[in-house]
């Protein structure tokens, strides 16, 4: 087995793995390990939504593993369908430090209530899904045991 052969590569990106956040990430490496484009990543640095990001020598956006933490936590909190105004007020909280946990606590409470609420949407429109299913179900079912002009008889509840 060859050097080259052993070197374990992250099944995403098909590189290998960076150590420890020693070797910063180009935001090309972060926008295809994350799936954000490259230009979200700027637009997230630019509204406040993303820490500081360092910068080499010539300017180029460098990204850590740290970074990379913080945007699976943002892309966590947009599945929740917390607003982007949420979002950055957080990050902003984040970075005032200890001191303002209560009210990052209070922000992820209120968000986790909303969502809540989405699953029990969700759960309400998925029995509605099933019973729709069941109804067209047993509809091919009676039509393979009747005759064309009866199957027509039978209205949709819908």
């Amino acid at each position: 087995m060859t050097l080259i052969e052993s070197t374990p590569v992250c099944e995403e990106t098909g590189e290998p793995p960076r150590p420890g956040g020693r070797e910063p990430y180009t935001i090309s490496e972060v926008a295809a390990r994350t799936g954000l484009s490259a230009h979200t990543l700027r637009w997230y640095e630019r509204i406040g939504l993303m820490p500081h990001v360092d910068r080499s020598h010539t300017g180029q956006r460098r990204f850590t593993d740290r970074d990379l933490e913080w945007l699976d936590l943002v892309g966590k909190l947009r599945l929740t369908g917390m607003p982007v105004a949420d979002m950055v007020r957080f990050a902003e909280l984040v970075r005032q430090g200890e001191r303002t946990v209560s009210a990052r606590r209070d922000l992820l409470v209120r968000t986790r209530v909303d969502v809540l609420e989405r699953i029990a949407e969700l759960r309400d429109t998925l029995a509605v899904l099933d019973y729709k299913i069941d109804f067209y179900s047993d509809a091919l079912e009676r039509a393979e045991t009747t005759t064309p002009a009866r199957v027509e008889e039978r209205a949709d509840p819908a």
